[in-house]
């Protein structure tokens, strides 16, 4: 029957019989004609026809067949969502609805359209087929020019948009999000419906799955054409930000969080933030208008910048046309981070007024970390921002391709360096997670790569053997890079060379061809490489762990400068890297190999001095970790010195020093360190000597077999090293050609005698740490050791006083070893045994010796502190130059305490340094040295001074000021005692060491307050000024604000120099004793450069686009305070600004002198009108209510009252000349100086640019200010007083002045003995 139906309805529409049709379908129930429609698609048989036959039979135009179009519509629809029909049925229906949709009149429309938005509040849209319908019906509809609403009609455009409204109002179900997002994006909509569309889509997104975000983003992002993309793009990257933070809260609380409460894993979370990124990125490539909004959106958000987002940026960053706008904000803003961090941790007063921010280092490295889950799209970008941060951060070559080094144990205090160190992080963190072997082929050979691609080594050595192509293309380069980045690459390949035959022969390939190079460097780095070389492939019997199987032996014993490398077994090789031990890394093969390294070492000892001199520097430290090979070494060196030694017993001088120089033309050089060549042969043999001496219990009675073996080098360098010793002594310095009537000018004989200078010194010195260690203190050995000293030292005053001439001559670099140096002054000053006594009395009794022997200590720690290491055995060995300074340090504070240069001085009218200074100069560069070498073993160098009253298990804190308290005494002993006693370098040391010291303090500690109230109460009894002003300013930034203490300042300056216009009187004033007469400028100029050097809100003056932040805080976007109330960032950020303009106004009013007080003031007011720029500047940018300017009102009147009329009188008052102080100095010193003052003024004026930069300054201050008036109709102006023109200018005052000078002048004759009678005119007070 219902067959019947369906096959008479298609025939009846076939044969164009439209009235029967028509006919047939009125005499159908609705229920029929539902049940052949249902019945007709389930078998999916003619149903396209079966719907065009109904439609031809219900003409839209009569009531009855527009009934029976809804009525088609209202049955098919919930049909298609059924889910009963196949695929292809559903879209041919569809497809034929949407055709007649605009048929329909207006009511079947309204009704339609109602019917969709019951089912989608209802839930039942789930497979969204039918949702494809809406928008044409939303579309017909809006096109109908009334329909009946309610007891009313409205327009279909208005009909629609109520429909909308109440669609995006109601609850959807969330299976449907994303068809609904589909269907809006063929919805014409308005703005406001758009965005309200938006905001309910970005609010479902915490209510989906994480499967289903991806597509809604998609389809989000095509929506997003219609317009709001900066709104989708910021409501997709907040959504994934909350994730990440649930997911990090759920990992840390992870243990004692249960099952049910953990939410999503972390692996899906990181695959479906990939997939979203992807689609961004593709959605950003074809719309240039949605990559734009990108990039405003995150330049206009840096503070909330998360993983995601970083990976996004990174991500779009490989569009061509974006790079180098993401790369370049990307760089700026980890700059700007790191300099907000470094200003909020130096200043309490930030600390208190900004909350902690996240930091973005730190969600870059989280970004390196979630790239492992599949980000191959962001990999590439992190790894070229890390090139890029340390190429642009990293140390920039100086003269000649030489890098300013900053020592293994630096640590990066700078933003600079931290941006670099940062780089350097990415690409190891993303090498250990993403195996990125590929990035090796953009490494830039520099110093801070070296040390990357040395981490790399340690973390994954399988990986990059698996790429060894990659390493052993970059020493081709290795003869034409800067000697430091030859070290630093050496160093870090070398654990790989003893697992890689091929790299490690590649590397000899190329250190042979360097050998013989046409450049300096290239030999130079030649023989570094076979150092290292030496030092690390041992020969059997040399390795500390030689009861290691060789398999087991290189992976725990082998380190490198203290850096342990690690096990280099790993699961994937282990069996190959095991054969190749046991095959070719034996015993005998390193043997034969370095042999054959140090035949080509000796082709050396005929180079340039630099060559040779690597040479000598490196042989220590490879006997030490080579000792098989001291045989060799020997015996290369006794060949070397007998060539410069003289045999002959009666001739003076022993050693051959002509043979040491060479000459080109007219140029004369080193040929030969011979001081370095003896230093190096003597240090090999005491280290072997004390090696045969330990050993010498095991070995039997071998002992002199031994040395026949190997030729009886020893006995042979003894008898040279006491020859020498004894005719050295016998020496005068007729006989080396240098006496006081020598040339050392530079000219060739000049240069000659120079060099012959250095060179016998530095024998003096070998000799002098030799026979000290060979004299097991005896006292006639000691006597020859002070000979030679004296021997030394004269010459070296003669060399002081000949290449001085005026000039500050810097004296050669001592050749005394640090572990020397320290035993030396062990034995001096706190040797109390009573069988050396006697010896070391010789030793004691020579003032000059004590000098000399501390004086070197200065320059091995000074050395230590500016390289990171020092010359000599050892000087690398971090721990051992570290036990040095720490032995050097109880012997420097020993010796300081107990013998004061009080007590040194007295009696003496030497213009010399006394020890004890010495020794106070060298604490003070200890104490700075293990601040920026060992920050982490501060304590343990404190510890080492070993006072008896010193706290025992202490901390830091407590450590350091129990001996700020002992120098705190000294100082304060010094400025008690009278004039003559009074030595201000030691004050001066004093001072700098309380300052270091100070750095160690806990700014919460009661230590710290403690030091803080102790230098106020110095800085106000007592007068004496240098660094104490600077010490304070540093202890107040991190207590407190110091423009309180700088305002007291001010006004004492102020008191004591007068004011620029001399009819004033002054109000004395003095709160501090340190500022007179004679410390007033000097202090005006030191509180000036404290005040733009703190890091402190209203002082930072170089980072003023970072007070964006504070201005944040302090004009907040919408006005949440109740009235009357003030925030408290504001309210501090006011009382700071406003006390520091009060302070600059007393100095504008101040009569400066010339020079760098009044530049540098100049320079300080431009600062402070740039920060008044930029805080006037930010309202205008943000929307802030005008509620927000209420913290303005207050500096712009403090500003435009005082400050300005101030400013442009204090201009006028440089430029006139009137530089003297206020009434003080009389009218003739006046005209004497006169003259010489008015040339200083101008040459100043020419040379300076300070007064165009503080007009310009005060200009745009003023611009910005007309500005914001007009924007927030308040009158900010109403204080300010506009400047005139300055091109041509009368000073009414000053013509009134000259003009009545003229006339007194007239008068003069007539009324002389009158006027000289007269009271002189009386100054007005300063109010």
């Amino acid at each position: 029957m219902r067959a019947d139906i369906m096959e008479k309805i298609v025939s009846l529409s076939d044969g164009e019989h439209i009235p029967e049709l028509q006919q047939y379908l009125s005499s159908l129930t609705d229920d029929q004609l539902t049940t052949v429609v249902t019945n007709s698609a389930l078998k999916g048989k003619d149903i396209g026809a079966m719907v065009k036959s109904i439609f031809k039979g219900s003409p839209p135009s009569a009531p009855e067949g527009a009934s029976r179009r809804l009525l088609l519509y209202q049955h098919c629809i919930p049909l298609c969502e059924s889910g009963d029909l196949q695929t292809e049925v559903a879209s041919d229906i569809i497809g034929l609805l949407m055709l007649e949709t605009h048929n329909l009149p207006g009511p079947s429309l309204a009704q339609l359209a109602s019917l969709f938005v019951d089912a989608i509040k209802l839930g039942k849209m789930g497979s969204g087929k039918s949702l494809e319908l809406f928008p044409t019906v939303l579309t017909a509809l809006a096109a109908t020019e009334a329909l009946s609403y309610g007891k009313g009609e409205l327009s279909g455009e208005e009909y629609k948009k109520q429909l909308i409204n109440s669609l995006c109002s109601s609850r959807w179900d969330p299976q449907c999000v994303i068809h609904l997002t589909t269907m809006f994006r063929d919805v014409p909509l308005a703005p406001e419906e758009l965005q309200f569309l938006v905001e309910k889509v970005l609010r479902m997104f915490l209510k989906l799955d994480l499967q289903e975000i991806p597509p809604l983003v998609y389809q989000l992002l095509l929506l997003a054409a219609k317009g709001c993309k900066k709104q989708v793009l910021e409501g997709i990257i907040s959504y994934f930000k909350e994730q990440d933070l649930r997911q990090k809260e759920e990992q840390k609380d992870g243990e004692s969080m249960e099952v049910e409460v953990q939410s999503i894993p972390q692996d899906q979370l990181r695959h479906v933030e990939g997939t979203a990124i992807l689609h961004i990125v593709f959605a950003v490539r074809l719309d240039q208008e949605l990559g734009r909004e990108f990039l405003k959106s995150v330049k206009g958000s840096q503070g909330e910048l998360c993983p995601f987002s970083i990976a996004l940026l990174l991500s779009v960053a490989r569009i061509q046309r974006y790079e180098e706008q993401l790369f370049d904000f990307l760089k700026g803003a980890i700059t700007k981070g790191f300099k907000d961090e470094h200003l909020q941790q130096g200043s309490k007063f930030l600390q208190d007024l900004l909350p902690q921010r996240c930091s973005l280092a730190q969600m870059i490295l989280d970004t390196v970390k979630n790239s492992v889950f599949g980000w191959d799209h962001v990999t590439q970008g992190l790894v070229q921002l890390g090139f890029i941060l340390m190429d642009a951060f990293g140390p920039k070559a100086g003269p000649f391709g030489k890098t300013a080094t900053e020592g293994v144990n630096a640590t990066a205090k700078t933003p600079t360096q931290q941006a670099c160190r940062l780089g350097g992080h990415i690409l190891l963190e993303g090498f250990k997670v993403r195996d990125c072997f590929w990035m090796l082929s953009d490494f830039s050979l520099s110093s801070s790569s070296s040390d990357l691609l040395s981490d790399i080594v340690v973390s994954a050595p399988m990986i990059l053997l698996e790429s060894s192509s990659k390493v052993t293309e970059t020493f081709d380069h290795l003869s034409y890079l800067p000697l430091a980045t030859v070290q630093g690459l050496l160093k870090a390949v070398q654990p790989l060379l003893k697992v890689s035959m091929s790299m490690k022969d590649a590397l000899i390939l190329v250190l042979r061809k360097a050998m013989f190079s046409s450049q300096l460097d290239g030999r130079k780095s030649a023989v570094t490489g076979f150092l290292l070389l030496l030092k690390n492939f041992r020969v059997l019997g040399s390795m500390a762990s030689s009861q290691c199987s060789p398999a087991l032996s290189f992976m725990y014993s082998s380190h490198y400068e203290g850096i342990s490398i690690g096990p280099f077994i790993c699961d994937v090789s282990c069996a190959q890297v095991q054969v190749d031990v046991h095959s070719r890394y034996n015993s005998a093969a390193n043997e034969a190999f370095c042999l054959e390294i140090l035949s080509s070492l000796r082709r050396c000892l005929g180079q340039q001095a630099d060559v040779r001199l690597m040479l000598y520097e490196g042989f220590h430290d490879v006997l030490r970790r080579n000792s098989q090979l001291a045989s060799s070494i020997m015996q290369t060196l006794l060949s070397q010195v007998r060539r410069y030694y003289e045999p002959e017993q009666d001739l003076l001088p022993p050693v051959k020093l002509e043979l040491c120089i060479g000459a080109q033309g007219d140029q004369v050089f080193l040929q030969e360190p011979l001081a370095h060549l003896l230093s190096c042969t003597v240090h090999c043999l005491l280290w072997y000597q004390g090696m045969r001496r330990s050993a010498r219990p095991n070995a039997g009675g071998s002992d002199d077999d031994d040395d026949e073996e190997e030729g009886g080098f020893q006995d042979e360098l003894q008898s040279i090293l006491e020859s020498i010793t004894r005719r050295m002594i016998k020496c005068e310095l007729e006989d080396f050609e240098l006496d006081k009537s020598a040339e050392f000018s530079l000219s060739s004989v000049g240069v000659k005698n120079s060099i012959y200078a250095v060179l016998v010194m530095g024998v003096y010195e070998v000799l002098i740490e030799y026979n000290f260690t060979k004299a097991n203190y005896s006292k006639s050995l000691f006597e020859e050791l002070l000979e030679l000293f004296s021997r030394y030292n004269k010459l070296s005053e003669i060399l002081k006083e000949k290449s001085g001439k005026g000039k500050s001559s810097k004296s050669p670099r001592s050749l005394l070893s640090m572990g020397f140096v320290s035993t030396l002054l062990t034995a001096l000053f706190r040797d109390s045994a009573q069988s050396r006594e006697e010896a070391l009395l010789v030793l004691r009794s020579s003032g000059d010796f004590l000098r000399y022997a501390v004086s070197v200590a200065l320059q091995k720690i000074t050395q230590l502190e500016e390289t990171g290491h020092t010359d000599g055995p050892d000087g690398q060995n971090t721990d051992k130059t570290f036990h040095h300074l720490c032995d050097i340090t109880s012997v420097l504070m020993w010796r300081y305490t107990n013998i004061p240069c009080a007590v040194e001085d007295a009696g003496k009218k030497e213009k010399r340094c006394s020890v004890s200074l010495l020794c106070l100069e060298g604490l003070l560069r200890i104490f700075s040295t293990g601040q920026q070498r060992y920050p982490a073993r501060v304590a343990q160098l404190l510890s080492a001074i070993g006072s008896d009253h010193e706290p025992g298990n202490a901390s830091v804190t407590e450590k350091t000021a129990f001996y700020i308290r002992q120098f705190q005494r000294a100082l304060f002993t010094q400025l008690n005692g009278g004039e003559e006693d009074f030595n201000s370098k030691e004050a001066q040391l004093l001072v700098n060491i309380l300052s270091v010291l100070s750095r160690q303090l806990e700014p919460s500690s009661q230590q710290f307050v403690q030091m803080i109230t102790w230098t106020v109460k110095i800085f106000k009894v007592k007068s004496f000024s240098k660094g104490l002003l600077s010490l304070l300013f540093s202890l107040h930034v991190l207590y407190k604000s110091p423009v309180s203490l700088l305002w007291e300042l001010c006004q004492d300056i102020h008191s004591q120099l007068g004011d620029i216009d001399q009819d004033l009187e002054v109000e004395k004033q003095s709160h501090f004793a340190i500022v007179n007469m004679k410390t007033a400028s000097p202090t005006t100029v030191i509180a000036l450069v404290c005040l733009s050097v703190r890091p402190h809100p209203v002082c930072t003056h170089t980072h003023a686009p970072s007070l964006s932040f504070i201005f944040m805080c302090v004009f907040p976007g919408d006005a949440t305070q109740a009235a009357g109330q003030q925030d408290p960032v504001e309210k501090a950020l006011t009382l700071q600004l406003g006390t520091l303009l009060t302070a600059l106004n007393e100095l504008v009013q101040t009569a400066l002198p010339s020079g760098v007080c009044t530049n540098t003031l100049l320079g300080e007011l431009s600062r402070t009108y740039t920060i008044l720029t930029t805080l006037v500047k930010y309202p205008q940018v943000c929307v802030c209510p005008l509620k927000s300017l209420i913290p303005l009102y207050f500096q712009v009147k403090l500003s435009g009252s005082h400050l300005t009329p101030q400013c442009y009188s204090f201009i006028t008052y440089v430029q006139s000349g009137e530089l003297a102080g206020g009434g003080a100095d009389d009218k003739k010193k006046k005209k004497k100086e006169g003259e010489a003052t008015a040339t200083a003024s101008a040459k100043l004026l020419r040379e300076t640019k300070a007064i165009p930069n503080l007009i310009y300054s005060i200009e745009q201050y003023e611009k910005y200010l007309i500005t914001l008036s007009k924007k927030s109709k308040v009158n900010l102006m109403q204080y300010m007083k506009l400047s005139t023109s300055r091109d041509f200018r009368i000073n009414a005052a000053t013509l009134e002045a000259a003009l009545q000078e003229h006339d007194n002048s007239q008068q003069t004759i007539a009324s002389q003995e009158p006027e000289q009678s007269q009271e002189p005119k009386k100054k007005r007070k300063k109010q």
